[in-house]
C-alpha cells in the first residue's frame, strides 16, 4: 500500500487510502463491500468493539508496514480521519495540537442570527412557514393526534374539574414528532425509541439551522462551535406508556436534559463548549444571553 502511494497527489494518496481502510473494515465486520462502511461515520457506529479494533488495527499494520497502536480507530474514530492521520504518519509532518485562542473582546462586533430552524403547531416546519402562518392569521390549533395511542374517548370530559381528563378536543400539536430518521443522525432505532421528542426535534432543527444559513454541517466537524442549549420540560418518561424494560440503558440519556447539547456537538463533530441551561420559562432567553456573551468575549 505504501508503494501505491507515491507518486500520487495529496487528495489521491487520501482517497486511496480512505478506500483501503473502508476495504479492511468491512473485511473485518463481514461485509461483502465498501459501501457498508461510509468514510464519515464512526467505527464504533459501524459495529466495531474492542476485539475487531484491534483485528482492523492489525490488517492495517501488516498492510502499511507500520506499528500502530491498539486504541487506533478510538483516536481516529472514521476511515477518513484514520487516512489522513496515516498520511500525516508517513510524510513525518506532525499534528500540531490546536492551543486555545487568546481571548480579545469584540465590542464592535455585531451579534447576527445567520440562520433558523424552527417546529410549531399548525403545520409549521421552518421559519418562513411560521411567519406565513402569522402574516395570514391562520388557526395553529387542531383535533388530538390519533398515532400517539392515547384513548380519546376517555381522554376527553366536558368537566375542567375531572382530574386526568381533558375538557377540550384541541390543542397545539406537532403531528409529524414521531417521525425521525434514527439513522441519519447515527442512533439506533431503540435509543431513538427512549428519546424525549424534543431530543429527537433538536437534531432536527440544529441540522436545518446550518442548511438555512448555506452552511454545510459536515463541514464543522472539528471546529470550536459551541451549542448552547435552553430546556426545561422534560417529562417524557411520565407520559410514556412504554415500561422500563423497553427503554432500559436509553433511558437516562434519553430523558436527561442535560445531555441535549452535547448530543448535536457529538452528531455534527462540534469541540466548543456545549452547554445546556435551566432556568424554567426563561431558559431560551438566558442561553441566548450566554451564546451571545461568549462570542462577545472571544
Amino acid at each position: 500500500m505504501r508503494k501505491q502511494l507515491v507518486g500520487g497527489t495529496p487528495a489521491q494518496r487520501h482517497q486511496l487510502l480512505t478506500q483501503h481502510i473502508r476495504a479492511l473494515a468491512a473485511s473485518v465486520l463481514g461485509h461483502s463491500g465498501i459501501e457498508a462502511i461510509p468514510a464519515s461515520r464512526p467505527f464504533n457506529e459501524l459495529g466495531f468493539d474492542s476485539l475487531t479494533a484491534v483485528e482492523l488495527r492489525n490488517k492495517l499494520s501488516a498492510t502499511m508496514g507500520m506499528s500502530l497502536p491498539t486504541t487506533l480507530i478510538f483516536d481516529y474514530p472514521t476511515a477518513d480521519g484514520l487516512a489522513g492521520h496515516l498520511l500525516a504518519e508517513l510524510s513525518g509532518d506532525q499534528v500540531a495540537v490546536a492551543e486555545s485562542a487568546a481571548v480579545v473582546e469584540q465590542s464592535d462586533d455585531p451579534i447576527v442570527i445567520v440562520g433558523m430552524a424552527c417546529r410549531y403547531p399548525g403545520g409549521v416546519a421552518s421559519p418562513d412557514q411560521l411567519w406565513d402562518l402569522v402574516a395570514e392569521g391562520r388557526d395553529a390549533l387542531g383535533a388530538f393526534p390519533t398515532d400517539r395511542g392515547w384513548d380519546l374517548e376517555a381522554l376527553f370530559d366536558s368537566d375542567p374539574d375531572n382530574s386526568g381528563t381533558s375538557y377540550t378536543r384541541e390543542g397545539g400539536f406537532l403531528y409529524d414528532a414521531g417521525d425521525f430518521d434514527a439513522d441519519f443522525f447515527g442512533i439506533s432505532p431503540r435509543e431513538a425509541l427512549a428519546m424525549d421528542p424534543q431530543q429527537r426535534l433538536l437534531l432536527e432543527t440544529a441540522w436545518e439551522a446550518f442548511e438555512n444559513a448555506g452552511i454545510d454541517p459536515h463541514g464543522l466537524h472539528g471546529s470550536s462551535t459551541g451549542v448552547y442549549t435552553g430546556i426545561a420540560a422534560h417529562d417524557f418518561l411520565v407520559l410514556s406508556s412504554m415500561s422500563s424494560s423497553e427503554l432500559e440503558g436509553y433511558a437516562g440519556t434519553g430523558n436527561a436534559g442535560s445531555v441535549v447539547s452535547g448530543r448535536v456537538s457529538y452528531v455534527l463533530g462540534l469541540e466548543g463548549p456545549a452547554l445546556t441551561v435551566d432556568t424554567g420559562c426563561s431558559s431560551s432567553l438566558v442561553t441566548l444571553h450566554m451564546a451571545c456573551g461568549a462570542l462577545r468575549s472571544g
